[in-house]
């Protein structure tokens, strides 16, 4: 579908891009498959397939991005751009999940079917000759409302390149001064190695929204 391309993070990403920021904001809420927006969580069973991904992408966001836990939607589906869904392999024992963000739209596409890039794709466990596998497709909305857990969801992604973000909380929040406010996130990692625990903590100027320091440790 798409030809593959190189892409290379900037070195100092992190310092460059202190949090997330996506050019489209919002839920769609016209969908059938989702009729309450309020509704957390709502899960929709579908298709995946899989592709190399390609050098322009309908959202402006390469398809490297989250180390390549990316896919493409249809562009009258319920999912917007730069947003995070978390696809559950139903093809196989124990099904498998991973989290990717949405970088491209695909006219004519259906609503219930995910294109995934292949890393994600294989990371549900299902070898790429499959072609095609059912899942459930679930918007993953608390974590778009906390930009700090995806801006270190990011992080734990870059530092263990081997393993994928599954599961994720926020476990605290507190200002230390007028200033400075610090919030931590666990995320659970799951390899063919098997799951680790990684606590996330980010201290940010809550006038600027400068990041100050951030920590990554297993617990």
């Amino acid at each position: 579908m798409y030809s593959n391309y190189p892409y290379m993070h900037h070195p100092n990403r992190f310092v460059n891009y202190p949090y997330w920021q996506y050019p489209y904001a919002g839920i769609y809420n016209n969908n059938s498959m989702l009729p309450d927006v309020t509704e957390r969580q709502q899960a929709v069973r579908g298709q995946a397939t899989w592709t190399e991904g390609g050098q322009v992408t309908q959202c402006g966001i390469p398809w490297s991005d989250n180390q390549y836990m990316t896919a493409a939607v249809g562009t009258n589906s319920p999912y917007q751009c730069g947003q995070t869904l978390k696809i559950r392999n139903l093809s196989i024992p124990g099904q498998r999940e991973v989290l990717v963000t949405v970088v491209d739209k695909v006219p004519g596409y259906p609503a219930n079917k995910i294109n995934l890039h292949r890393r994600a794709f294989e990371a549900l466990g299902t070898n790429p000759n499959v072609g095609i596998i059912n899942v459930t497709i679930t918007p993953s909305p608390e974590l778009e409302e906390e930009k700090w857990g995806k801006y270190l969801l990011e992080i734990a992604q870059t530092a263990y390149p081997d393993y994928n973000v599954t599961e994720y909380e926020k476990i605290g929040e507190n200002q230390i001064d007028q200033t400075q406010t610090r919030e931590v996130y666990e995320y659970l990692l799951t390899s063919s190695q098997g799951d680790i625990r990684v606590r996330g903590t980010v201290i940010y100027d809550t006038q600027t929204d400068r990041v100050i320091s951030f920590d990554l440790r297993e617990v």
